[in-house]
């Protein structure tokens, strides 16, 4: 998996995934973040009465319309199939973790439950399917398909892959394996961190209600906003770097083989770094671009920084900035009485209680 490789073994899969999330091919999936924002517009709508208003928990629906993006940017037409998938992923998910917190408890022994059973399962079945996918979608390209309408394909595509062979799974520049779990990290990094973006930002806009406004009015706006909110609620608080050589930071040298920790969500609360109203939700901060937002150029990296840069971002900044100017053309909101601002310090960062709103048809 691209996220966790080091030095050349990370170099090429990178230098192959990359040109599938270029910006020009990313113009070519607009069509799919509209239909997955429709739909969540359309439902929102038939809650709420025309110049009525109507309470939910916002966060359940937000995670089902990022789920749908990445679903139908993923498998394209096969977007159905696909998310039957991660519904099956997801159900691993839960297992993995009960296991895992199961360690930490007196007298826990590997042994082979029903539930480990089924985890184990799931895992075969999940890749299997997602092999089905993959070689379905490489014979579609040597039948002359493009291959640049779904993820799967342009991952296929920038591997230079159009020799494989039934007795010899492999692509020129990655592995079946290695596309398929590309997928699946697509899948659940940008969902989870997508969907607790938006999220936040529809909790601190209530908070908030003359940038609603300004957010209508301009879209440069909602791009200012995006980044104010995921520098006070950064989906990944804090990332992980490894010294593979000696290396300098400022006054400091690091041997190699030294884990680093980077703080993300206490620098973008440093006062020093950002002045004295850190914690203070002003988007204005970002007014001329993301270099001089803060006293440090630097300072700002919620998709990490390079050349290990999140390949996502563009992905993810696109789904944002479209989900939250189509629903503020539709809705006004503001926070519940029943909301309790609880931010949840794991990865992502979530709202712990939920995300009560109510939403007011415009």
């Amino acid at each position: 998996m691209l996220s966790t490789m080091e030095g050349e073994k990370w170099f090429e899969p990178r230098k192959i995934v990359t040109p599938a999330f270029h910006i020009e091919k990313l113009k070519g999936m607009m069509p799919a973040f509209l239909t997955s924002c429709s739909k969540l517009i359309e439902k929102w709508k038939k809650m709420v009465s025309p110049q009525g208003s109507h309470q939910l928990d916002v966060w359940p629906d937000i995670q089902t319309f990022s789920s749908d993006v990445i679903s139908r940017t993923a498998f394209g037409s096969n977007y159905e199939e696909g998310k039957r998938i991660f519904e099956l992923q997801k159900e691993q998910d839960v297992l993995v973790l009960e296991a895992f917190k199961s360690v930490y408890m007196p007298g826990f022994r590997f042994i082979p439950t029903k539930k480990n059973r089924r985890r184990t399962n799931l895992d075969k079945e999940i890749k299997s399917k997602l092999r089905n996918l993959i070689e379905r979608k490489v014979q579609a390209i040597r039948n002359g398909d493009t291959g640049d309408d779904d993820l799967k394909g342009m991952l296929l595509q920038s591997s230079n892959q159009y020799s494989i062979e039934a007795t010899d799974p492999k692509v020129n520049g990655m592995t079946i394996d290695e596309v398929i779990e590309e997928c699946k990290l697509f899948y659940f990094a940008g969902q989870e961190t997508s969907s607790t973006w938006l999220t936040w930002t529809m909790i601190v806009l209530p908070m908030h209600p003359s940038w609603q406004e300004k957010a209508r009015e301009e879209v440069l706006r909602v791009t200012m906003i995006l980044h104010e909110v995921l520098r006070l609620y950064p989906s990944v608080i804090h990332q992980f770097r490894y010294t593979s050589t000696e290396i300098k930071i400022g006054e400091f040298s690091l041997p190699a083989g030294v884990h680093l920790i980077l703080p993300t969500l206490l620098i973008n609360h440093d006062h020093e770094v950002w002045g004295y109203d850190a914690d203070e939700f002003r988007p204005e901060r970002f007014s001329e671009g993301i270099a001089k937002a803060s006293k440090d150029h630097v300072a700002y990296f919620p998709f990490g920084w390079e050349p290990r840069i999140c390949v996502g971002q563009n992905f993810a900044m696109i789904e944002a900035k479209m989900a939250l100017a189509m629903i503020l053309q539709h809705f006004a909101f503001q926070l519940s009485p029943s909301y309790a601002h609880s931010p949840y310090t794991i990865i992502p960062l979530q709202p712990q209680h939920g995300a009560q709103i109510i939403l007011h048809r415009l």
